[in-house]
């Protein structure tokens, strides 16, 4: 397409943009430099996350220059935005470990090489309190401040309203447009569509300080087609990070979309190109129950953060854990995930080699009692990692295990308990 613009609006990227002709003039005259921020309040990135990743790296490949911006400074204020309850502050030590995660991620999808990852503690740290009011805080009305919906949902809708410290993260995240623009030329700010007021505030204060004009881009904030959002906040996080989201949980994810979010994913969330995702989507309204789509797109997905070596192990344990094999060559991180609704419980690593399967069955809760124990394995109904056992004298033994130390048990078709030697 002729104009990035045109390219992201294509693919559901555009919610809203400042100047359209101006911007696009812009990226057909020059290589723009343009930054995504990203929180670093959790270990890792979730799906959420994923689609600024993506717009970052189509706009890379269409020849522009990225930034990643890790929040360790602002992380430790934390945005009020699409929040009703105030973030909770984390020590110095960990919102460093969480960056570090971070970076890993992003490089696995956008080239950092020809772009840069920077950490807003690096400028915002340093600055003495009484100077940034003095020469930031005198650009910004209260008035305008407390009328953005994030700030005036809080004051409204909890009795004690909003902290100073929340309250002040607008000015912070405005600072940062100016200061990359300031030291990298960066001409444009993309992100969710929560965070139009604070990059409209980036967008002033830049013209403020520095007569430049600046612009902003907002994605449509990601849902699923009943409503649900993806967020650390609501508990539908999907992590990026494979300790905790295994490769085969983020392909069984996306696999399970609904029929009408799998080809706005297929959009958002791939590199699929238009004319083969709209392939894909003739083919699944012949036969839906084929899932084609959703297919790809767990395949898609699942490569561009994991790589083919984390696809193979997704489609690997799939056919695994949905065929007759053994667990036994599966990971603890795919088990959990697979079996999270079972339940499970923790035992004592020394006990492999001297535990009966009877006293691991009551004591996982898969037979209340010895004798019903016994019965269930002499009627052939007991399995250990998906193999038949019938001898009720059986010793879970270091073979039996899966992964570093994972046993399911199945009773009968459908019953699993999970038990994890530690």
């Amino acid at each position: 397409m002729s104009n990035p613009i045109d390219l992201l609006r294509s693919r559901g990227f555009v919610h809203d943009l400042t100047d359209e002709t101006a911007l696009r003039h812009l990226f057909d005259t020059e290589q723009v430099t343009y930054y995504v921020g990203y929180d670093p309040t959790a270990t890792s990135l979730h799906i959420g996350n994923l689609v600024g990743i993506m717009l970052q790296a189509w706009l890379q490949r269409s020849g522009h220059r990225p930034i990643a911006v890790a929040g360790g400074g602002t992380g430790r204020i934390g945005d009020p935005s699409e929040r009703d309850e105030e973030r909770e502050l984390l020590a110095p030590a960990d919102l460093k470990r969480n960056v570090k995660g971070i970076r890993s991620q992003l490089a696995r999808i956008i080239n950092l090489e020809e772009g840069l990852l920077v950490d807003n503690a690096e400028w915002l740290d340093p600055l003495p309190f009484v100077d940034f009011l003095r020469d930031v805080g005198k650009y910004f009305s209260v008035n305008t401040m407390i009328s953005r919906e994030s700030v005036k949902r809080r004051l409204t809708e909890r009795e004690h309203g909003i902290s100073y410290t929340e309250f002040s993260y607008q000015l912070l995240q405005a600072y940062d447009f100016a200061h990359l623009y300031a030291a990298y030329g960066c001409k444009l700010q993309c992100g969710g569509s929560d965070q139009w007021g604070n990059i409209t505030a980036g967008i002033d204060l830049t013209r403020r300080l520095h007569g430049a004009q600046v612009f902003g881009l907002v994605w449509p904030l990601v849902k699923a087609s009943d409503g649900r959002k993806f967020s650390k906040s609501t508990g539908e996080a999907v992590w990026l990070d494979a300790e905790l989201t295994s490769p085969y949980a983020l392909y069984q994810w996306f696999l399970n979309t609904a029929d009408a979010d799998a080809v706005p994913f297929l959009k958002l969330y791939t590199f699929l190109g238009l004319d083969e995702i709209s392939e894909l989507q003739a083919e699944h309204q012949k036969d839906p129950a084929a899932r084609c789509a959703q297919r790809a797109l767990a395949e898609e997905v699942t490569r561009v953060v994991h790589g083919a070596d984390g696809l193979a192990s997704a489609q690997r344990a799939t056919q695994v854990l949905f065929g007759d094999e053994p667990f036994t060559d599966l990971d603890d991180r795919t088990l959990v995930d697979a079996f999270e609704s079972a339940p499970s419980v923790e035992l004592p690593r020394d006990r492999v080699g001297r535990m009966g399967l009877i006293d691991l069955m009551v004591e996982a809760g898969a037979a209340r009692s010895k004798s019903e124990a016994r019965r269930l394995v002499e009627q052939g109904g007991v399995s250990i990692n998906n193999r038949r056992v019938d001898d009720i004298k059986t010793v879970v033994a270091g073979g039996d295990l899966a992964g570093t130390g994972t046993i399911v048990l199945r009773i009968g078709k459908k019953r699993y308990f999970l038990a994890r030697f530690v």
